[in-house]
């Protein structure tokens, strides 16, 4: 079983029990368990062999890990079956709307027996809600909010999800090396959408004398792959498979010739490839998912890569994340595409979390980490104390943070410790730190992380009030939305941005999956507005590092370059870019504590 598997069946078991009322101790211990199991790079299944080592893990014990044991060699946990009986798995869906904890879940399947989305739904626009304790009408609206996002959601998945079932999918279907030449991912996960609905990979067979039987034996292969519950459709060259989380993957088996023409067809997006068709069409030819042709005669033009076709419709190269209709063909016919920033421009990771506040590993170990990445500088940005449930730090402990820091790195040697701070913005738009200590930081990162339903002037006002106070530098994950769970602050955007940019405010670009936070159309407003921008992780482990590549995916489709993202700039050149604080000149503040 994989990591993520066993991980899912212990969070599944803490949420029954906290549903069913069990003590905190209790429920949180599987929790802990299963957030180490989504963060760590060793599979448990190989750890579980060595039974010091499993114990090694923190918080497995002898009971964690004979209940890891029995994961691994049934599929499943007797307390999660048992708790089944009593509660339908449904009803953990309901955790995922916004506002709805256990308590107000287990109330209402009490009460109404209610174990589905839609039950909840019904009950709110019934005005069932309102008058019960804990509830009220705004409570009534946000879940009646929430099940529409959840509706929209359905049967999209997180970029990152797909990104590893593709992974899989390529090096399981590559293992036939003496057929298969490449597999190659397209479709919305090849734009580097936010939400992926199914997934599409292209196949091209290594030449053989009989075609037939080489399309036949890798279908073959492709059907036997442990993931599927359902096979959808076995054709001539496609095979279509339903996942066992409900993903839908399309394979299609192709000639080597019109790889390019298929690859630049299945990667769409629709409406980008109208365009193009079109635009043959004017030039005499025809354009589908086998070749450029010419309209007469269908005497083939291009096909074998997507660069000879752009070129011969008189098109520079547009990259996949671009294709979107939205501008990208009228800035390729003018030779005024955006040079996009790519992960390898990355030199440093400006938000992360340590055991200081709810993170997994040390200031040592992130620094570490990130230096095997080549990185020459990261900011440790721990909460500040308004955040109570990630252990978030007051004024005296961020003093001492920031002298761990300072010693740390003599420990680091090769790469940068900026002390930092996710700093809350209060309801009010106060910081929940004083100046004093924002003065002493290398790095001041705001964000919100409560009162997120206040309405769109309450928004706006908190946040422009924020960008105000001079020690502000980055404004993290600006709109608060949780992908396919949260929709986005209701605030002016415009306004936001247009502050950001006289305040010298750098805006941020989350690469965690769950956040992608500024989001595409955003950021091309902010590189519209010359407001910089930030790509960070918000790494709680240093094994979400690798998390960088999907803010890169996203501002690459928000048109965003290398010279829009201040974390590409050396470390004295990113240190001057920072807002300056009052009574230092820029950078230096930074260069003389962090020396």
């Amino acid at each position: 079983m994989e990591n993520r598997e066993v991980a899912k069946i212990l969070q599944e078991t803490a949420q029954l029990l906290e549903i069913d009322g069990a003590i905190i101790g209790r429920y949180r211990s599987y929790e802990k368990v299963a957030e180490l199991l989504y963060s760590i790079h060793e599979r448990i299944d190989e750890l579980a062999k060595d039974d010091a080592k499993l114990k090694e893990l923190p918080g497995v014990g002898d009971g964690m890990a004979a209940h890891i044991r029995e994961i691994l060699e049934t599929g499943d946990y007797s307390l999660r079956q048992k708790l089944l009986k009593k509660y339908p798995l449904t009803l953990l869906d309901l955790l995922h709307l916004q506002g709805m904890g256990p308590k107000k879940v287990a109330i209402l399947f009490k009460k109404f027996k209610v174990a589905t989305v839609e039950g909840v739904e019904t009950l709110a626009r019934e005005g069932k809600l309102r008058d019960m304790e804990g509830f009220g009408e705004k409570t009534e609206a946000n879940i009646l909010k929430a099940t529409e996002l959840a509706k929209r959601s359905s049967g999209r998945f997180k970029l990152d999800v797909a990104d590893e079932e593709t992974r899989k999918l390529v090096a399981y279907i590559g293992k036939v090396k003496e057929i298969v030449e490449s597999v190659t991912p397209a479709g919305s996960l090849r734009r580097g959408k936010e939400t992926i609905g199914d997934l599409d990979l292209l196949v091209t067979l290594r030449p053989g004398h009989d075609k037939q039987k080489h399309v036949d034996e890798v279908a073959a292969h492709i059907l036997k792959y442990p993931g599927i519950d359902q096979t959808l459709a076995h054709g001539e060259n496609k095979v279509s498979v339903l996942l066992g989380n409900g993903l839908q993957v399309d394979v299609r088996l192709l000639e080597k010739d019109s790889f390019g023409a298929a690859l630049l067809y299945f990667t769409g997006s629709k409406e980008h490839n109208v365009v193009l068709r079109g635009r043959a069409r004017d030039m005499g030819w025809t354009l589908n998912e086998y070749a450029l042709t010419t309209l007469k005669g269908g005497r083939f033009v291009a096909g074998k890569t997507e660069e000879e076709i752009y070129k011969q419709l008189g098109l520079d190269y547009i990259e996949p994340e671009l294709r979107e209709n939205t501008g990208e063909i009228a800035a390729a016919e003018n030779h005024t595409l955006p040079n996009l920033v790519k992960l390898a421009d990355i030199r440093g990771d400006l938000q992360m979390h340590t055991t200081a506040s709810d993170g997994r590993n040390s200031i040592e170990e992130m620094g570490e980490a990130a230096k095997k990445l080549g990185y020459e500088y990261i900011a440790l940005t721990d909460h500040s104390k308004a955040v109570t449930v990630a252990n978030g730090m007051d004024e005296k402990r961020t003093l001492e943070q920031i002298k761990k820091i300072r010693a740390a790195q003599g420990r680091v040697p090769g790469i940068r410790l900026l002390a930092g701070i996710e700093v809350d913005i209060l309801k009010t738009g106060r910081l929940d730190l004083d100046d004093e200590v924002l003065a002493q930081l290398d790095v001041v990162v705001a964000s919100v992380h409560s009162y997120m339903n206040q309405g769109r002037a309450e928004m706006t006002d908190r946040i422009l009030a924020a960008l105000e106070n001079p020690y502000v530098q980055i404004l993290a994950h600006p709109t608060g939305r949780l992908v396919l769970r949260r929709d986005p602050f209701d605030y002016d955007m415009e306004r936001i941005l247009d502050a950001a940019k006289a305040h010298g405010v750098v805006v941020e670009c989350n690469a965690f999956p769950d956040r992608l936070d500024l989001k595409d159309v955003h950021l091309r407003m902010a590189k519209e507005r010359g407001v910089k921008i930030v790509i960070s992780t918000d790494s709680h482990s240093f094994a979400h590092f690798p998390l960088m590549k999907f803010g890169v995916i996203t501002a690459r489709r928000g048109w965003v370059e290398k010279k829009d993202v201040i974390n590409t700039l050396p470390t004295e050149q990113f240190l001057d870019s920072l807002r300056a604080k009052p009574g230092a000149a820029k950078g230096k503040t930074a260069k003389r504590k962090s020396a």
